[in-house]
């Protein structure tokens, strides 16, 4: 049997590039993984943060080892480059920074060890990403675990995968799985599917079997999961096992009617994602991955987009087990580099091969507004082609789809190779007029009918304690932010057709690049701020559209001190009959703001507002102080251009 060993504890950590030979005989500082060393200056502005070779080193025992048995050693994510080094000897090197890999150390291993690992996130031209709105934090931040695997095993590849590899199929009321694996040695190999009670369900000494009457993975409704475990025996002792938790869906994209599951209309609405928080970067415990999920959850999403780049695997189980169906994709992004093809080609082979199992993931995405920079169109093209032939390749079940820069015009090639498409469009905060998000549609349907088209991104910022008497685009307030995510939801709401919509971005995020405004270092436009603390007015609105609980939300409750003799008043509620009061005294029952979600009113301000909404069994309160002036002016900033963007079109 395969043994997992955690070695997270207990490593020393060199920030310097120190080389091999000395990292062990080098002054360093204790750490336990996951670690970053950016968790501070990759989250303050300047676009200064370390970007260098780092070095850690742990020492352990040598596991025991039976004849024919082979030691490995895993890393879930090294960021950017890694290289390992055991007893002075390099077993491994590994470009990329979000997906594992593994290193045969049976060779080298003795009794007592000495792993050097190099962490390398300096700024090149042959690994993604390098140009980007996000902090590429430096590390060591996930698992390393040591593997003891058995002379006949089931073969752990070369790609960091899962050795079984299961492929769900749905023929009308029944269900069948194909497995694929290898095995080293000898021996005969059962396969056994079971269901999410426990119950054996089918068995098969072969690579396929069929499951009568399956329960299908319907979403958020009933996201049903099936165990697949494949054991290997030699003269009826087991040798090894593998296994893998599937699901069976059936989903297709009609340009004309959206997303399709399991043959029924399934709009895709939800959020994208960044797993970064402060001090820690990405070096991120379960906890907090069950934190992000629960307050996704919270929201009604169906949808996630795993931006930009390979997530920790917890996380897709996370999907898995909610129902919310995924956006997958790599950091090939905002720029084409000539001399990173091969490592588009791994990082793409790695995460599909990686997340194969997953039945949450519906969509492999191969870039992200690569046509940001005008170069290189040629090769650019040349690389989609390549990456969305690989794709279907790996795995013909899913779709492939990619992100389009906002000043990509619908025509441009790259939005015309993957089977789907959806634009980065922020139609109401870099460009004027949020009724241009209806021109821009219009339009690309007017050319386009028959591509299906949606939305991968759309945000503004947000900023609580940001406050504005009036409202605009680039105040950064949390007022025109909600304003702005009110419409979006209308928007959506009255074209089903849009296969996916994603908000940019459920939380705030690090992106050290970001020299502008109040907070340096920041993009805001998260719904939830980065400490998962805070969750802004737009959150509320998202909540009232998509949850099935009930909502009744009063906005504004930060904006304390308001000039005037009258404010404004906005609600969130699918409850109906909303009436509010202030000091106790009835003085509105506003009525809703198209779809029925948003209530807005006026009411006369006293010296000091006790304002509390009601609706149905639920209320709502806030405190507001009438004042002379208001509270000193926020200045936002100039533009939204970062160090890290050059503005082009294409």
């Amino acid at each position: 049997m395969s043994k997992l060993i955690n070695i997270n504890s207990d490593w020393k950590f060199i920030k310097d590039d120190v080389g091999a030979e000395n990292a062990p005989m080098s002054v360093g500082e204790m750490v336990n993984l996951p670690h970053t060393w950016n968790g501070d200056d990759g989250q303050d502005g300047g676009d200064d943060y370390v970007r260098a070779r780092c070095w850690y080193v742990k020492n352990f025992a040598r596991p025991e080892l039976k004849d024919g048995e082979r030691l490995y050693i895993e890393f879930k994510a090294v960021n950017s480059s890694a290289e390992i080094w055991l007893n002075g000897v390099k077993i491994a090197e590994h470009d990329g920074g979000y997906s594992a890999f593994r290193a045969d150390a049976t060779d080298v291993v003795k009794e007592r060890n000495t792993l050097c690992v190099c962490a390398d996130n300096v700024a090149n031209e042959r690994v993604y990403p390098q140009r980007a709105d996000f902090t590429f934090y430096g590390g060591i931040y996930r698992d390393v675990n040591l593997i003891v695997a058995p002379a006949n095993r089931f073969d752990l590849g070369e790609h960091g995968a899962n050795p079984l590899k299961v492929t769900p199929k749905v023929n009308g009321a029944n269900g069948s799985i194909h497995a694929d694996y290898t095995v080293v040695g000898e021996g005969e190999v059962k396969l056994e599917v079971y269901d999410a009670n426990g119950k054996l369900v089918g068995e098969s000494a072969g690579e396929d079997i069929t499951i009568e009457n399956v329960h299908l993975w319907n979403g958020i409704k009933d996201p049903y999961l099936y165990k697949v475990t494949a054991t290997l025996t030699v003269n009826g002792e087991v040798c090894d096992t593998a296994e893998a938790n599937i699901g069976f869906r059936t989903f297709k994209v009609d340009p004309k009617k959206g997303f399709f599951l399991n043959g029924k209309s399934y709009p895709l609405r939800g959020v994208s994602r960044h797993q970064d928080r402060p001090h820690k970067g990405n070096a991120i415990s379960k906890a907090d991955h069950e934190e992000d999920m629960e307050i996704i959850r919270e929201i009604g999403a169906n949808t996630i987009r795993l931006a930009h780049y390979q997530h920790d695997d917890y996380f897709y189980d996370l999907c898995d087990k909610y129902g919310l169906v995924v956006w997958a994709e790599i950091p090939y992004i905002s720029r084409h580099m000539n001399g990173a093809d091969e490592n588009a080609v791994s990082q793409m082979t790695e995460l599909i091969l990686q997340q194969y199992n997953h039945p949450c993931i519906m969509f492999w995405g191969v870039s992200n507004e690569i046509t940001m920079m005008k170069t290189d169109k040629k090769d650019m093209l040349e690389m989609h082609h390549k990456l969305n032939d690989l794709c279907h390749k790996l795995d013909p079940t899913r779709l492939t789809t990619l992100a389009c820069f906002a000043m990509c015009s619908p025509p441009n090639k790259s939005a015309h190779i993957t089977d789907v498409v959806a634009w980065n469009l922020y139609l109401g905060w870099y460009v004027p007029g949020l009724f241009l998000n209806d021109v821009w549609l219009k339009f690309f349907k007017l050319l386009y009918p028959n591509r299906a088209i949606g939305y991968s991104e759309y945000g503004a910022e947000g900023m609580p304690g940001v406050h504005p008497v009036k409202p605009k685009r680039f105040d950064n307030s949390e007022e025109y932010q909600a304003i702005y995510h009110e419409y979006l939801l209308e928007f959506f709401a009255r074209n089903p057709s849009l296969w996916c919509t994603y908000v940019w971005n459920m939380y705030d995020f690090a992106s050290d690049g970001r020299n502008q405004g109040g907070d340096p270092g920041m993009n805001h436009k998260g719904l939830v701020t980065f400490d998962r603390k805070t969750k802004k007015d737009a959150f509320y609105a998202y909540k009232v559209y998509w949850s099935d609980q009930p909502v009744l939300h009063l906005c504004g409750k930060r904006y304390v001190n308001r000039t005037g003799e009258k404010t404004d008043i906005t609600i969130y509620s699918n409850l109906g009959n909303v009436e509010v009061y202030n000091n106790g005294k009835l003085v509105a029952k506003p009525k809703p703001k198209k779809g029925g979600k948003v209530y807005k009113c006026k009411i006369a301000l006293e010296a000091k507002n006790e304002v509390v909404v009601k609706s149905g069994d639920l209320s709502d309160r806030a405190t507001f102080i009438k004042v002379a002036t208001p509270d000193p002016a926020y200045q936002p900033p100039k533009g939204n251009s970062m160090s890290w963007e050059k503005k082009s079109s294409s």
